[in-house]
């Protein structure tokens, strides 16, 4: 399609969640946004039929960033290519050493919304991936990503302690909280990697916003989360290679190894136990460290699986989840980011592995 054409998407342009009035016939993208009034006098019109949906949204995902840390351009962009051709138009980068700021000039690929780099503690964390610190300095830290990053700063919560030889927390409960109230002082909101049980409550009462992986949700925490609001993304594709990492570290922590297979083991009942209880739950795949981009079909089927209904896994990628992080959906005005299926995704959400068309500002992309 050309840049002064217009585009008209007709079948059934899924606009919400609502069975009633979630659903509108046709919609046009002039200019590169929507309009639900057709355009008088156009030419030059494409038009795509099917099912359509706003792009979707990998809320945990990390561009310029692999197993070994900061990429080259030329990755990073590959990454960001293959998230978009999966249909994930708006990404919530959850932490990465890269400057990535590249990207928002490029039509061509997804809108990034950037946590800046990963907070840890000194040694607890994947090598070159993190500022590692000491609580005396995670203010400043804090203050420093949330200036610059886009709205939101990550901290690593709880990773494995070499001493006690499994999952502990990282930072002391008076520090983080002050971090968390200098962030939300400056506009942003807080996240942090979570394993384990025993740092989430601490990081809900300090006043954290979100909850990355939450696979430590206990009866007794769950109810503290939906009080409080704090939403999670479960990353379940990502929880899914437990095993192994605890097949490769059990010689040496063996007491960590078990108990990552524990959190595996009941990861689905986590998760619908934290939708039942009204916690928010939205999709990441954790994609760009050792797992590939191009996941987020995959990871709403994982909702699925865990027990989401369709709807509202589908709205954990789309609908929700752009509300959640500010970005527009299909409204009128709007940038027309949107992808096309040929059957129903609600009837199967199977069918977002197989995007029929890919549109971003307008443009048909693939």
């Amino acid at each position: 399609m050309s840049d002064s054409g217009v585009l008209h998407i007709k079948g059934r342009v899924l606009v919400g969640a609502d069975p009633d009035g979630g659903v509108r016939d046709e919609l046009w993208a002039v200019d590169g946004r929507i309009t639900f009034e057709r355009p008088v006098g156009a030419r030059d019109v494409t038009t795509v039929e099917g099912w359509a949906l706003p792009g979707l949204v990998d809320a945990h995902c990390h561009v310029g960033l692999d197993a070994h840390g900061p990429v080259d351009e030329s990755t990073a962009e590959k990454q960001a290519l293959t998230d978009r051709d999966a249909g994930a138009l708006l990404l919530r980068d959850a932490g990465s050493p890269s400057d990535t700021r590249w990207i928002d000039d490029r039509e061509d690929l997804p809108r990034i919304i950037r946590a800046g780099r990963h907070i840890a503690r000194t040694r607890r964390y994947i090598r070159n991936y993190a500022h590692e610190i000491e609580p005396d300095d995670l203010v400043a830290y804090v203050a420093r990503e949330a200036r610059r990053g886009d709205g939101w700063v990550k901290l690593v919560g709880d990773w494995i302690d070499r001493e006690t030889g499994d999952l502990s927390s990282c930072w002391p409960r008076g520090e983080v909280a002050a971090a968390i109230a200098e962030a939300h002082r400056l506009g942003a909101r807080v996240t942090a990697h979570c394993f384990a049980e025993e740092s989430l409550a601490p990081l809900v009462e300090a006043g954290i916003d979100c909850i990355e992986h939450a696979t430590g949700l206990t009866e007794e925490t769950i109810p503290l989360f939906a009080e409080r609001g704090v939403a999670i993304v479960p990353t379940l594709v990502n929880i899914a290679t437990f095993p192994r990492l605890a097949d490769g570290g059990e010689g040496k922590f063996p007491r960590w190894a078990d108990h990552m297979r524990r959190l595996h083991a009941r990861r689905y009942e986590t998760v619908r136990a934290a939708y039942d209880a009204g916690i928010p739950v939205f999709v990441g795949t954790d994609a760009g460290g050792s797992l590939a981009h191009g996941l987020v079909g995959q990871e709403v089927a994982e909702l699925v699986k865990a027990g989401l209904p369709p709807l509202a896994a589908l709205s954990a990628t789309t609908w929700s989840a752009r509300s959640w992080l500010g970005r527009p959906g299909l409204e009128e005005g709007a940038p027309a980011d949107l992808v096309v299926y040929g059957t129903d995704p609600r009837a199967d959400v199977r069918v977002l592995g197989s995007p029929k068309r890919v549109i971003l500002r307008g443009r048909v992309i693939r």
